[in-house]
This record gives structure tokens, sequence and C-alpha cells, in this order.
């Protein structure tokens, strides 16, 4: 019997890294790849596992990606797994979720993922959380209104408000791209701009709701301080440099990547 969960998974040009993701995915009930227009085998791989491919495109106004899924997917389970291209579940993951996902109790679960940056699995640093598994109608992703900042049309940096209570699985998601670090500064160089967008969007609007973690990296962002603490932090308080020099380059990376958004603020501002 199949694990009674909906996949959604967000694509655009994924051929690289889609094959491991959907391999895996092959005790669920229910797999939609939700694509943005893919050029290159994107959706021939999909066909090729015999799941469902459904064309997003967006207009640069809410509902983004996954709400749009959300709103308009006919899903045919109560919990909904969202997972990036990049991401692969594990045997303990599947184990977990299958037996987590039966009980009373919890409306949703937040995951941690098992970092690879350059080829090598990161053992230290900071590690990425996210609450990507809750049941249907018991959330959606932020709404944060944009005029297509950076043309991201799916939800990156925008949190999911859950009701009810939040559980924490202890097993992890595999988060590794195959892409190269060419992709990855380019990535991050549009996540950057769309930052600094939306800080002085929240400069204008004060009445804006924000969790603790945003308060604090907003806060940080006004002092400047913020890519020398988080370097710290990753690279030395969390052992980010007993990963070698994998360790130091992704610590280095992502100091660059929060001095990018201090200085697009900068520069937006003027």
């Amino acid at each position: 019997m199949k694990i009674p969960i909906s996949v959604i998974v967000s694509t655009k040009n994924e051929e690289k890294n889609l094959p491991s993701c959907l391999d895996k995915l092959l005790e669920f009930d229910e797999i939609i790849v939700v694509d943005s227009a893919s050029t290159d085998k994107t959706p021939l791989i999909v066909a090729e596992f015999g799941y469902s491919l459904i064309n997003f495109s967006w207009n640069g106004k809410f509902p983004k990606k996954r709400n749009w899924a959300l709103r308009n997917l006919s899903l045919r389970n109560d919990w909904i797994l969202f997972l990036d291209a990049d991401e692969q579940v594990t045997p303990e993951f599947v184990q977990e979720v299958s037996i987590l996902t039966t009980k009373d109790g919890f409306s949703g679960f937040w995951i941690n993922y098992q970092d690879h940056f350059m080829g090598k699995k990161l053992q230290y640093g900071l590690q990425m959380r996210k609450l990507a598994l809750f049941k249907k109608g018991y959330g959606e992703y932020e709404r944060i209104d944009e005029d297509s900042w950076s043309h991201l049309d799916m939800e990156v940096h925008e949190h999911p408000i859950v009701k009810g209570n939040i559980g924490t699985l202890n097993s992890r998601i595999i988060h590794n791209d195959y892409k190269g670090l060419e992709r990855y500064i380019e990535r991050h160089n549009a996540y950057s701009t769309w930052e600094a967008k939306r800080y002085l969007q929240l400069k204008k609007n004060k009445n804006v709701s924000l969790t603790f973690r945003q308060r604090v990296k907003y806060g940080l962002i006004e002092t400047g301080l913020l890519p020398y603490i988080y370097f710290i932090g990753a690279y030395f308080l969390k052992l980010g440099f007993l990963d070698g020099k994998e360790g130091y380059y992704i610590a280095q990376y992502k100091k660059h990547y929060f001095f990018q958004i201090q200085t697009k603020i900068k520069e937006l501002s003027t």
C-alpha cells in the first residue's frame, strides 16, 4: 500500500537533479511535478517515471507556484510534501513519515536537510530547515504582494503559515544540487535582489507580522553586521571549519550573499 501523501515537486529546467529526486518517491501515493515551462528534458523525465506534469505560468501576482498548487490542484491525500528537484528523500525519512502522518495531533512537520556542497556531504555549519510537510487545508505560504521583483515564480523565502501543532522529523532529506557553482551563484544573485526589495517593502509597511527569525535577520541587516555574524556563526560556532575547504567555501558564499543584500538595499535606496 502506498503512503497517503501527495508530493509536489517544483521544477524549471531540472534535468540534472530530477531523476535522483523522482527515483526515491516510488512509495508515495501521488507525485505531481509543477513545471515552469522547462526547455530541457524535464518533461520527458517526468513522463518516463509515469508521474503527472502540470504546467504553471506565473502572471507576476499572487499566488506563486506552491500556493497556486494548493488552491488549484485536486490533491487526493490529506498530507502534502513539497520538494525541490535537488532534494531526495531517504528510506529513513519515508519510514518516519509513513508512521507520523497517521497519528493525530499534528498538522505539519519541520524537516531538516542534509546539505551537500561542491560534492561533499556537510556535517557541520548551519543546516537548512523548512516546514515543507503539512495537511491540506491547514495552511498556505505567506502572501507577499510583489510586482515580479526578481522573476521568482515560486515561494523561496515565503514561510508556510500552518494552523495547529507543528512537529519536527528526526530523519533528514538530502539536499544536493548537481548544477554546480555557476547555477548556485546565479540563483543566489536572484534571491538577494528579492530579499533587498522585500526589505524595502517592509520599511514602508510596518504592520507586517514577522517571525522571530525574520526580525533578527532584518535587524542585523540594518546594522550592516549580518554577513560577518553569519560567517562567525556558521564557520566557527557551528564548527563549519570541520567540513574542510567546502565548509569554508559555503560559509564565504553565504556571507557574500548577505553582503549582496545589504549593498543592493543601499543602491535601491538612492
